[in-house]
């Protein structure tokens, strides 16, 4: 190995660094061929040889770095590019570009975070479905820190830096859905609305709405096609997007408040800032809500229905958490329509995560996740759950009824309710249902001919006004 070290000392650059590029090809393919076990590794020689020739970190402190011009980096780009895209087998695309990006920990990481975003951003711009692939591998095994990094250099790279090239990257969804799948994971991870920059732009809010509205599924495929044995690393990206967007829904009403608000403040407020994108968010939490239903089928299909937790708890928590901190930061008064459409978000979201499968909780420790949060009458009805009658000819007749959460908010049943003995009591979490014997002054029951004193009624007849529901109901 020292031999083609020296060798390669003294070619210039680009051509030290097409020749390390072909060297992995030769070794890593050879090996890969013979070997029937796991994927083989490197040896350390040979890391070092990338390490040196191809990111410019030198061995040795003495030897003066051999750096690349703009134009040899632009045409080693060009030169990836075109073995990924010539490289007929995945297998050994997968393993070359695991080799070249793989983080090692030490000094080389920076120099190969560099390179990574430049060649992911050339092979959006020129359509290389190849490199995009292996981006998308990248991204589901890497610590969700650098996944991150690389989705703010293509954010910039086509938002900021060219917006006119938008489009380049809004078409390469139809050419790698994975790679897109992925990418919105990033994307959702770095724009967390914990500031104005860490907003979503209106260009790419727009773009992924349009990728989710035009086929929900794209939100599935790394789940769907991840082996259910497979360990992925600590701190990677959540397995599907489905966190990340409904952070975006639940948060975007109040984060854009909380912006109109300090714009008021400085004394140039903009009125329709927080309503701009209501619409666009209005579809995208819609989208959610529907591949949540999607992945039922899919669980089901794996009888995975109740073992495996698609949103894992600790998330949920953490975002009911987030909320509840915007939530004391509005004024309640001039924001209490948005943060309405937060709770009421968040807590179809909830239900219908419940609903599926997604989200393995029970509703007594769901209530006491959401116990901080302002009071909302869709929430209050998730988080208590329906009560199931008590079967017929038991005893007196209860309509299914949600007990409040919130114990410091007065009763909605009035003072002479026939019902308000079944609101739990103050050290009971539940309602109680026919829990006491029949009254001794009442005889058993004698069997009675169905509806015998009402001939005009079919036997499923019933009417609702009669029926005292003990909750307000939803304006």
């Amino acid at each position: 190995m020292s031999d083609i070290r020296h060798a390669l000392l003294r070619r210039d650059p680009l051509s030290a660094a097409k020749e390390v590029l072909y060297h992995l090809d030769i070794s890593l393919g050879s090996a890969l061929q013979s070997s029937s076990g796991p994927t083989p590794g490197l040896e350390k020689t040979t890391v070092d040889l990338v390490e040196e020739f191809i990111f410019h970190i030198p061995k040795d402190r003495n030897i003066q770095p051999k750096r690349m011009s703009c134009v040899q980096e632009l045409q080693l780009l060009e030169i990836m590019c075109s073995y990924f895209q010539e490289q007929s087998k995945d297998s050994i695309r997968q393993i070359i570009f695991s080799a070249l990006f793989s983080l090692q920990g030490n000094k080389a990481d920076e120099s190969r975070m560099a390179m990574l975003g430049k060649l992911v951003s050339m092979a959006i711009a020129v359509c290389r479905v190849p490199i995009l692939e292996c981006a998308s591998t990248w991204l589901q095994r890497t610590h969700s820190a650098w996944c991150v990094r690389l989705a703010q250099v293509l954010m910039d790279d086509y938002c900021t830096l060219v917006p006119c090239a938008f489009s380049t990257l809004q078409n390469i969804c139809s050419a790698s859905p994975r790679f897109c799948c992925q990418l919105i994971t990033a994307v959702t991870a770095l724009y967390d609305f914990s500031s104005d920059e860490l907003t979503p732009p209106p260009a790419l809010l727009e773009m992924l709405v349009g990728w989710i509205t035009d086929d929900p599924r794209l939100l599935l495929l790394t789940f769907i096609n991840t082996p259910l044995n497979s360990s992925l690393p600590l701190g990677c990206l959540e397995i599907t997007p489905l966190l990340g967007l409904l952070r975006w829904c639940v948060k975007a009403p109040l984060a854009y408040q909380r912006g109109r608000k300090l714009s008021l403040t400085n004394g140039h407020g903009d009125s329709e800032k927080g309503t701009a994108y209501e619409e666009l968010y209005s579809k995208l939490h819609l989208s959610v809500l529907q591949v949540f239903l999607m992945l039922q089928v899919h669980l089901t299909e794996q009888n995975l229905i109740g073992r495996l937790a698609v949103l894992p708890v600790e998330s949920v928590a953490t975002l009911v958490e987030e909320v509840s901190r915007l939530c004391e930061k509005l004024t309640p008064l001039s924001a209490a329509n948005h943060i309405q459409l937060a709770l009421d978000r968040l807590a179809q979201a909830l239900q219908v995560a419940m609903a599926t499968g997604a989200l393995l909780c029970a509703r007594e420790d769901l209530r006491t996740l959401c116990s901080r949060l302002p009071h909302n009458n869709l929430l209050q009805l998730v988080m208590s759950g329906p009560v199931v009658q008590p079967p017929p000819h038991t005893g007196a007749f209860q309509p299914n009824m949600y007990p409040h959460i919130h114990s410091g908010r007065p009763s909605p049943l009035s003072p002479h309710s026939p019902h308000q003995s079944t609101l739990p009591s103050q050290h009971s979490p539940h309602p109680v249902l026919s829990a006491h014997p029949p009254h001794p002054a009442l005889s058993p029951h004698r069997p009675i001919t169905a509806h015998a004193t009402h001939p005009s009624l079919s036997p499923h007849a019933f009417h609702p006004a009669a029926i005292a529901f003990p909750y307000r109901p939803i304006r």
